[in-house]
Order: structure tokens, then C-alpha cells, then sequence
């Protein structure tokens, strides 16, 4: 029988620790901590609703993350 695969890991930082900074910024330190994917979003966007493991979404307002969540 075929292993399980274990899907990846994911950074251990809190999407909380965004809110506030600068978006750029934000993205720089969000790669860095090892997110594979960073979306950054308009207020309102559509977007899909599905979980992506290793994605960061910021909702942006005024070049400043107001909004970060995992998925």
C-alpha cells in the first residue's frame, strides 16, 4: 500500500503580526517567513473561497494591509 503524502508545512506566524504595515513591506517579510504564495486584495474582491496551504491573503487599503488571513 502507497504511503500517505503529508502535505507541507505551513509558517507559524500569525496573519495578525501584517495588520498595519505597509503592503510592500508586508509581502517582503510574508516571502520571507517562508508563505509560498502572498495575495494582496482590493477591499470587496471577489476571490475564490477554496484553502490553499502556504497561501497569505491581505486585504489592502491606502498601500497598508488592514485584513490577513491564512488560505
Amino acid at each position: 500500500m502507497a504511503p500517505i503524502p503529508t502535505p507541507p508545512g505551513e509558517p507559524q506566524d500569525s496573519p495578525d503580526t501584517y495588520v498595519g504595515l505597509d503592503s510592500e513591506a508586508a509581502e517582503r517579510r510574508a516571502r520571507d517567513q517562508g508563505w509560498s504564495t502572498v495575495r494582496s486584495l482590493p477591499p470587496g474582491a471577489v476571490i475564490t473561497m477554496e484553502y490553499r496551504v502556504g497561501r497569505l491573503n491581505f486585504e489592502v487599503r491606502d498601500g497598508r494591509v488592514a485584513r490577513a488571513w491564512k488560505g
